[in-house]
């Protein structure tokens, strides 16, 4: 027995570790080719579809997101358009209302000096019917008295209308030529 054992070790001994047996090489060389050709038909076009797929949907993903991207710069572009048009719009508005509000300060002020000069001219007005009155009513009454006046001094009536009013206009014209003359 432990000859045969020496024998079975000797011929160990001679066969190379790394470099398999004739037939086991065979059978290794058709199981690798029996599993290569399983995963060339099989599993090999289902891992290209589904990679397919993957790259597919990752390309239409980035070309969507690159469309998004552009559509929403657009919008953006659009929405700082819409907003500088309003803030144009707005300023323009603001401007009008101020030049509206100028002038209607500018009218209300005219018609205010308007209305203030016809006041004024109408009271100077009033003032001069109511100077004229009283002059006239001046007139009567210091001609009424001056002719009371002459009357007694002279000792005669003064009575009639004509003379009386000579007399009356003549003292009154001295009586404003002395006025002047003091001025």
């Amino acid at each position: 027995m432990i000859a045969n054992l020496a024998q079975l070790a000797a011929e160990e001994t001679e066969q190379n570790p790394l470099v398999p047996a004739g037939p086991e090489l065979l059978v290794g060389t058709i199981a690798f080719a029996i599993v290569f050709f399983f995963f060339w038909k099989k599993l090999l076009p289902n891992i290209n579809k589904v990679l397919e797929e993957r790259r597919a949907a990752i390309e239409g993903g980035i070309e969507e997101a690159d469309a998004m991207k552009v559509e929403a710069q657009s919008v953006l572009e659009q929405y700082k358009a819409q907003l500088a048009e309003a803030r144009h719009e707005a300023a323009r508005l603001r401007q009008e209302a101020q030049e509206q509000g100028a002038a209607l300060i500018a009218e209300m002020r005219a018609e205010g000096q308007r209305q203030r000069e016809e006041i004024v001219a109408a009271g100077h007005a009033q003032i001069e019917a109511d100077r004229k009155v009283a002059a006239s009513s001046l007139r009567q009454d210091v001609g009424k008295l001056a002719t009371e006046l002459a009357g007694k001094l002279v000792g005669e009536s003064l009575e009639d209308h004509a003379r009386q009013s000579r007399v009356i206009d003549r003292f009154l014209d001295e009586l404003e030529e002395k006025a002047e003359a003091t001025r």
